[in-house]
């Protein structure tokens, strides 16, 4: 009665890469801007030092440095087009030539030394946010090569004529390890969040695929009531035809019986269309708002045979408050739908639905015997692409980054983690707070706590 397989938005392996676009898809126009900015303030820091101050610097090999990059980037713009979206190999090649291109002009102007050794950040924080970690480590890598070889080795920091500006080795060590310490942090916070983002993204646009299918099924009613309106006009000349032929032949015995048949089931096909034209709230009464312990006996009878005890402890309080009456949204049936279903799963014997309610609050309590929520993953429950449970001793992986793993079929087997995600966000649109935990006894336990009044305010459509 109460789909809550989430079928219509299950990843599989088949349209695993049509759901997630392939990650380091940057368009060619955006490195070539980030670069010739890179080349115009190159340029406009080595002129103003050599021109403005008037200090000496390898003038001739530093716009060698800049020249080659500006021409690397032109021909990147006569050989791709600006809207290409470069694979993530090509995107990584690109970044790593700008840090060997950074390095090589500062090695010509000081090293380490140089204040503008922290743009060896920029390249790296990009990659973060657009390439896979296995990408970003490698850029990594490539910039610590760099600036320990700047440590060592570069000519001597421009400076005023006539002195000579060195810092001391304690402070050159302590400048590497800033950055060091500034690329791995950056770098890995940045590509956190980012994945975290695209996860959030792509977890939603599911969400939301199940909510505009109900509310299509849901659009069937107007649909319904419009097809009853533009039938009535042929379904009177009907019944105006019938009465005229059993005006005229209603005596004859051959014909009379279907004569009298034929108005009988145009009186059908009226009370039919009256119906159908009915609003929805008009047309199922009592059965589209329901007294939720109802709702919970309908949502667990088709359970009832699959060899596990379904318990059912409902009652309210000592002032007597009645049963919260609820709307069959779609955020109820699908977010309890998929929790139960979760329960009666990885349920050994048995699954009970607790339910207290008062005048101001309701809470329900969803609980089985089975193996519990794995330890590792019980703090991030709710979140896209975190797997729930222990299958046969065995803990639930928690997948962070679905794209990285080479082995895609597992993922097919055990699920993303986005059923939980979907109840949750499905079940917080109407009011509900959730808390995963597992029981002393054994089994895990699924907490739900409403306000009252929100859980009985049918949910808007939406967005």
């Amino acid at each position: 009665m109460y789909p809550s397989d989430f079928s219509e938005v299950r990843l599989t392996a088949p349209n695993l890469k049509r759901r997630f676009p392939p990650i380091g898809r940057i368009r060619s126009r955006t490195l070539l801007l980030l670069r010739w900015f890179a080349v115009t303030g190159q340029f406009a820091a080595v002129m103003t030092v050599y021109v403005g101050f008037g200090w000496d610097l390898p003038i001739l090999w530093c716009m060698v440095a800049i020249a080659v990059s500006a021409m690397v980037n032109a021909i990147i713009s006569l050989t791709h087009p600006a809207t290409k979206r470069l694979g993530e190999n090509e995107v990584t090649g690109s970044l790593a030539f700008d840090l060997v291109q950074l390095a090589v002009l500062l090695f010509l102007t000081g090293g380490l030394q140089n204040p503008f050794s922290v743009l060896f950040l920029a390249p790296v924080v990009i990659s973060a946010t657009s390439l896979s970690l296995r990408n970003t480590m490698l850029l990594i890598v490539v910039a610590l090569t760099c600036i320990t070889v700047l440590a060592f080795f570069h000519l001597p920091l421009p400076w005023a004529p006539g002195s000579e500006f060195e810092l001391p080795p304690l402070y050159k060590l302590s400048t590497w390890g800033a950055l060091f310490l500034g690329l791995v942090f950056t770098s890995i916070y940045a590509w956190r969040v980012a994945v975290e983002a695209r996860h959030m993204s792509d977890a939603l646009a599911a969400t939301q695929a199940v909510l505009e299918r109900e509310h299509r099924l849901a659009a069937l009613g107007a649909l319904a009531a419009a097809a009853a309106h533009e039938l009535g006009t042929p379904l009177a000349t009907i019944a105006t035809v019938s009465k005229e032929l059993k005006r005229d032949l209603g005596s004859d015995p051959s014909v009379g019986e279907d004569i009298e048949l034929l108005g009988s089931e145009v009186d059908r096909c009226r009370e039919i269309l009256a119906k159908l034209g009915q609003a929805p709230e008009d047309r199922y009464g009592p059965i589209n708002q329901v007294p939720f312990d109802l709702f919970l006996e309908e949502l667990s009878e088709p359970h009832l045979n699959l060899g596990i005890d379904i318990e059912l402890d409902m009652e309210g309080d000592d002032t007597g408050a009645q049963v919260p009456l609820i709307h069959r949204s779609p955020e109820l049936v699908h977010g309890l739908g998929n929790l139960f279903e979760n329960a009666v799963d990885f349920a050994a014997r048995r699954v009970t639905l607790r339910m207290r309610w008062t005048e101001r609050a309701v809470r329900l309590r969803i609980m089985d015997d089975g193996p519990g929520f794995a330890t590792e993953v019980i703090d991030r429950l709710g979140e896209p692409y975190v797997t729930t449970r222990r299958r046969g001793g065995v803990p639930a992986v928690a997948v962070d980054d679905p794209r990285s793993d080479p082995d895609i079929q597992h993922l097919h087997d055990e699920g993303l983690g986005l059923g939980f995600f979907i109840a949750k966000t499905l079940l917080e649109r109407t009011g509900a707070s959730l808390s995963f935990s597992n029981l002393r006894s054994g089994g895990a336990e699924v907490r739900l706590d409403w306000d009252r009044e929100s859980l009985e305010t049918e949910p808007g459509p939406a967005i």
